[in-house]
């Protein structure tokens, strides 16, 4: 493939993933980390769609801050953060076509249990005090702690947490602000442990692909952001879902 058509898709992927995220809040790493660990390799993919969406939750978070929900972000923070050096790890010792394996599993699987989720009507009845309360259990603890171990391996462990933050945070404007506080915290750390300890550490290929994408980021922000306040989340929670399945077959078929 020619190397402009090449960033050029790259870019046009960035521009779209990220004007998702700007709309829901989550979304922007796993459904763009496919198509890019295909056009780039996914040791290149996974630190540029780091930055790329620490870039974005921070601007989410300067925009919105009033909209957090602290309490309901520290409880998620600790049981993701406890996940994520195991994702770390995993990231520098498993080999990229067993990481690409696990990482299209569990997007088919979270993707399928979303729509799911997404559309059964009752889940849009419940009260944000009556949930937060009951799903603060055990079950509920274990699938944050998985999203923290898939962030710390692929920065992209939205799908797990929005399991537990769609019922706690029905208020779109709630969610999205305060996941995205969760996201520019964990980027902050993975992006931190990734230049003071990673071996392959900041290449001129990762700097080369920042520096043409950040165009394309910051146009899919700012159109996400002004979309949100006009645009039903259900219905974009439910194209954020197929598409989450749509990307994790792809992504088999990369690996095959």
């Amino acid at each position: 493939m020619n190397e402009w058509v090449q960033i050029f898709l790259v870019g046009i992927i960035v521009f779209g993933t990220h004007a998702l995220e700007g709309i829901t809040g989550f979304g922007c790493t796993v459904l763009a980390l496919p198509f890019i660990a295909m056009l780039l390799g996914i040791k290149v993919a996974v630190p540029v769609l780091a930055v790329l969406a620490w870039i974005l939750a921070g601007y989410i978070v300067l925009v919105s801050w009033k909209n957090i929900v602290w309490k309901e972000y520290l409880f998620i923070v600790v049981y993701v953060g406890i996940g994520l050096p195991i994702g770390m790890l995993l990231f520098d010792y498993l080999p990229e076509n067993i990481l690409k394996g696990l990482l299209s599993l569990f997007m088919i699987g979270i993707g399928i249990h979303g729509m799911k989720k997404t559309i059964n009507k009752n889940d849009t009845n419940l009260s944000p005090e009556s949930i937060s309360v009951a799903e603060k259990n055990l079950l509920m603890r274990g699938v944050l702690f998985l999203g923290g171990i898939v962030h710390g391996a692929f920065v992209s462990g939205g799908p797990f947490v929005v399991l537990y933050a769609s019922k706690a945070l029905p208020n779109k404007s709630l969610f999205r602000v305060s996941l995205c506080l969760l996201w520019f915290t964990m980027n902050t750390i993975w992006i931190l442990r990734f230049s003071l300890f990673d071996q392959q550490g900041w290449t001129p290929e990762i700097g080369w692909v920042l520096i043409i994408t950040l165009p394309f980021l910051i146009s899919g922000m700012l159109l996400g952001n002004r979309l949100h306040h006009y645009v039903s989340d259900y219905y974009f929670r439910l194209i954020v879902y197929g598409m989450i399945i749509i990307s994790g077959m792809i992504l088999v078929l990369s690996v095959v």
